[in-house]
């Protein structure tokens, strides 16, 4: 996007052979984003063309498939452009049940990970706050929650897009650590989707200095820290009810992002990259690769786009489906069923050392 063509890497047949085996990427990624300047543009074109290249294989989430599209309009037929979905996000638009490569991987892992959280809570009687990947939706938090039984999933989508009070956050963890000491139990891990910083207001946003954005116009946010704000949140809390507990952030990211591939993904990347190539090859363009059913089954990058933004569609957790139904009823968070049992209620409010009345007035907005 630069006109500089002096660093690209030549593939050969022995320096990819055993490439489906490792983590990571050879070809290195960035967050540099050409649809930022139409310059930029015109000179990826041109770059390619110096090249002699004239099809392209674009591999990432949802900024590099709009690049793509972006990248073949401006092309007008001089270069083929067809879009491979990479991303432990899991939020491309794809059919229903059908994940992007790298998330059974970054799921697999994370599980592993939360799974020796899990054990050391147990063990130290804490908490931990464990935030993962998902700056949009919370596929991967939910996935790797409901997989390893964690005591607390929490996501964007339960707010349907709507901003919400640091404040109301802080609620559902305490008070499912709430629920949890009512059963002889000071240890738990909860798992929450980095994208749940989005849902902070921008008057908190602003007080705690985190507006900064990347070349996509998104939050970073890794310096967000939303594990660390809700820790000190829930912690003063706890406090102010005289319940003293030690709650550790973790965030688990970049160690899932580059983990070696699961059989799964070595898998399905090697359809991807076969179906992506062939369908070059007879004369295809502008489509995102997907399989469905077995099947190659081209998305024309038309159709991936939300034509009220202007970018490309991104895929939510149906928080209304069955899978997540079965994901909420697993866990351990106050339900309407709670709050409509007054000995419950009665026993929730003497952990907090308030009042019955005082407990429903705190917990049962939200």
């Amino acid at each position: 996007m630069q006109g500089d063509t002096s660093n690209i890497l030549q593939l050969t047949q022995d320096s990819v052979s055993h490439l489906h085996f490792r983590g990571g990427s050879i070809l290195g990624t960035s967050r540099a984003n050409p649809t930022n300047n139409s310059q930029h543009l015109t000179n990826t074109i041109a770059s390619l063309e110096r090249l002699k290249i004239s099809s392209l294989i674009t591999i990432g989430g949802d900024d590099t498939a709009f690049s793509a599209l972006k990248l073949e309009q401006r092309a007008r037929g001089r270069l083929q452009v067809v879009h491979v979905p990479k991303t432990i996000d899991n939020d491309l638009c794809l059919p229903h049940g059908i994940p992007t490569f790298g998330f059974q991987t970054a799921r697999h892992v994370g599980v592993e990970i939360v799974r020796n959280l899990m054990i050391d809570a147990q063990t130290t009687s804490r908490w931990y706050f464990a935030v993962t990947m998902g700056r949009k939706a919370g596929h991967l938090a939910l996935g790797i929650g409901k997989t390893a039984g964690t005591t607390l999933t929490v996501i964007p989508e339960e707010f349907q897009r709507k901003k919400v009070p640091l404040d109301q956050l802080s609620k559902i963890v305490v008070g499912a650590i709430v629920k949890r000491l009512s059963h002889n139990r000071n240890d738990g891990v909860a798992v929450f989707a980095e994208g749940l910083g989005k849902c902070l207001t921008q008057e908190e946003l602003t007080e705690l200095g985190l507006i900064e954005h990347d070349e996509h116009g998104h939050l970073r946010f890794a310096e967000l820290d939303i594990g660390k704000i809700l820790k000190d949140c829930v912690v003063k809390e706890l406090k102010s009810h005289g319940i003293k507990m030690t709650l550790v952030s973790k965030n688990i990211g970049y160690e899932l992002r580059c983990a070696d591939p699961i059989p799964y993904d070595m898998e399905y990347t090697r359809d991807l990259g076969y179906c992506a190539a062939q369908y070059l090859l007879d004369g295809g363009n502008a489509a995102m690769v997907t399989i469905d059913n077995g099947q190659f089954s081209p998305m024309l990058f038309k159709d991936i786009l939300d034509q009220e933004s202007g970018r490309t569609k991104v895929r939510m957790v149906d928080i209304n489906s069955e899978y997540y139904r079965i994901a909420k009823a697993y866990m351990t968070r106050l339900s309407q069923e709670d709050l409509a049992d007054h000995s419950l209620i009665q026993q929730y409010a003497n952990i907090l050392s308030i009042s019955a009345e005082d407990f429903m007035t705190k917990f049962s907005s939200f």
